[in-house]
């Protein structure tokens, strides 16, 4: 009898272990199919100045990130978000950031601090991450030349990694 209680308590601890290898693999994270092919939600939000929408940006192709100074994995992953800016901003594409930080302060001094090189703004009020559904950060869609969300990834990621990289470049190369 001690025997199987064994074997029955390394399958249930082999179990659960599957299933969280299953929910923290990029594969799962990386794509919400229910959200592909939807057009992304409409917003606006002031730059440089001037109040101007998401739609705005129609023709290019679009890395909405959700992300706030006080979040660790949302500093990791500043760096390669500039490189990617770097990356797709002459071939029609944006890196647009939107940070949740409600300390306008902390705000500007991380975008000083880390050189911030893509168009962000500062939302609150979480009202437009609300809206997308995002509660978790960061957060990133990637919405498609005519405003449909392409893919929605959860996590922080190396934006300059060649799978990230091909696979933008393939949006990048569609009219």
């Amino acid at each position: 009898m001690g025997q199987a209680k064994k074997i029955l308590r390394w399958s249930g601890l082999a179990a659960a272990l599957s299933i969280v290898v299953i929910f923290a693999s990029p594969s799962y994270r990386q794509g919400e199919a229910s959200l592909a092919g939807k057009t992304a939600p409409e917003f606006t939000f002031e730059r440089d100045g001037k109040q101007t929408t998401l739609s705005n940006f129609r023709s290019k192709v679009v890395v909405l990130n959700f992300w706030a100074t006080w979040c660790p994995p949302c500093v990791e992953e500043t760096p390669s978000l500039n490189r990617l800016q770097q990356h797709i901003g002459s071939r029609g594409g944006t890196v647009l950031g939107i940070s949740v930080d409600e300390d306008s302060q902390a705000y500007e001094q991380f975008l000083r601090n880390q050189n911030i090189v893509f168009p962000t703004f500062r939302d609150p009020t979480k009202k437009i991450s609300l809206q997308y559904g995002t509660s978790i950060y960061p957060e990133t869609y990637i919405i498609d030349r005519e405003g449909r969300i392409a893919r929605k990834i959860i996590g922080p990621q190396n934006w300059d990694s060649p799978e990230l990289i091909t696979y933008l470049d393939t949006l990048l190369s569609q009219s």
